[in-house]
């Protein structure tokens, strides 16, 4: 039930004290502040690491050829191991488990890229059909490469939406032809990808095309593919086979960490999420001992009242103030100090980030890093906890110094000076 006198009382010793409470009160809303800053900021992260990621799937492997640094049956280091068609057809039969594979190549020199007076420096990657799979496109218009195209070697490519507007600022890209090094191919798609960087503009074409008419022979840059429920020890195993496959083909030791580079994102992705889950846990850390050190500071207020008012304290139990009636008192203040500091706190924290969310502040301070920083915000189960968090904290800065209060005898509280 509402007690007005009690409030009215609370209110007045709260006033008699403006600058101890304010200042206590600001150590509990800078706590429930970085707290909530920090997860949201936590979470920001998170989700721009996760989008960057999102260009390849969880359950994909690249392998790239590297050079070697150990000499291995009398050929020296230095050896430079050039995948070839082979070595993508031998992958897709032996490993059970690949879902998709596609190996992407290459055009030597450099690349020239056009359409009628419009000109632009663009990636142009020959892959496979199968490369969709691998990777998260979002096909705008038209598709994606197929077989065959693959089969045909059809001169035809797959632009990225980057490129359409360079390309082809006024019109529709899909049945044009652009020109890649003077040889003319038709645009059968456009598609949106997640990317590391704003300037990434990529072009796909058949790689069977690639080969024949841009003189790269059989050679490879990359062979990805993904695996089906696949767990982590076994994509372990699959990456220690590749090694010994390919070792045994190229004359490489498998013990050569740099002959191969296999980026398995089964991995990378359960690793990624270790360590934000972590961070996290670091974040809470923070926040709590942060909230901490501003609850010692109501405490300390708390009976810093209990000792300027143990005469009216011993009064109020000379004249039936039972022990509850006291603790009440004084748990009500500590309660309300930190839960009134905790929410302009709270509110602070959840503001700043709807801030930096709806003016993209990350992006105008720093470019560079807001593909790293997505949307940072603080969901309803942290606002929950962090709630949960001041009310106990409240009570506990609280509750000694209400019990110190209520064992209070009157007679020497009348005597106290």
């Amino acid at each position: 039930m509402f007690d007005r006198d009690k409030w009215q009382e609370i209110f007045s010793t709260i006033s008699k004290n403006k600058t101890r409470t304010l200042l206590t009160g600001f150590s509990v809303a800078t706590g429930i502040f970085m707290l909530i800053f920090l997860l949201g900021a936590g979470r920001g992260l998170r989700n721009g690491m996760t989008n960057v990621f999102a260009q390849d799937a969880t359950n994909s492997m690249q392998i790239y050829g590297g050079r070697t640094t150990m000499a291995y049956k009398g050929t020296p280091e230095g050896k430079r191991i050039q995948m070839v068609n082979d070595d993508y057809l031998n992958l897709k039969k032996s490993i059970e488990k690949i879902d998709a594979i596609s190996a992407m190549s290459y055009i030597p020199g450099a690349e020239i890229i056009s359409y009628k007076n419009n000109f632009g420096n663009f990636n142009v990657s020959p892959v496979h059909d199968t490369y969709k799979k691998i990777k998260n496109f979002e096909i705008l218009q038209g598709r994606f490469l197929n077989e065959k195209d693959i089969q045909e070697h059809r001169k035809v490519v797959a632009i990225q939406d980057a490129v359409k507007e360079v390309l082809f600022p006024k019109e529709e890209a899909i049945n044009k032809f652009i020109n890649i090094n003077n040889i003319k191919f038709k645009v059968v798609g456009v598609f949106n990808q997640p990317s590391f960087d704003e300037s990434s503009r990529d072009i796909y074409i058949p790689i069977t095309v690639a080969q024949k008419i841009f003189n790269n022979n059989d050679h490879l840059q990359r062979i990805s593919f993904t695996l089906n429920d696949v767990s982590l020890e076994e994509s372990l195993d699959i990456r220690q086979f590749i090694t010994y496959q390919l070792a045994a083909k190229h004359e490489f030791s498998p013990e050569d960490k740099n002959a191969l580079w296999i980026q398995n994102n089964i991995e990378n992705s359960q690793t990624f999420t270790s360590i934000f889950s972590a961070i996290e846990m670091f974040v809470w850390i923070i926040g709590i001992f942060t909230i901490l050190l501003g609850v010692i500071g109501v405490f300390n207020i708390m009976m810093i009242v209990v000792k300027e008012r143990t005469k009216e304290i011993g009064i109020r139990k000379a004249i039936g103030a039972s022990p509850r009636s006291v603790v009440g008192m004084i748990l009500m203040e500590a309660i309300f100090i930190t839960a009134a500091s905790g929410y302009f706190g709270l509110i602070a924290g959840v503001g700043l980030l709807e801030i930096i969310n709806k003016f993209d502040l990350i992006y105008k301070i720093y470019p560079p890093a807001a593909i790293y920083f997505l949307n940072p915000q603080v969901d309803l189960g942290i606002a929950m906890g962090a709630t949960l968090v001041l009310i106990v904290t409240g009570t506990l800065a609280g509750f000694f110094p209400a019990r110190k209060a209520a064992s209070i005898k009157p007679i020497e509280a009348l005597r106290d000076e």
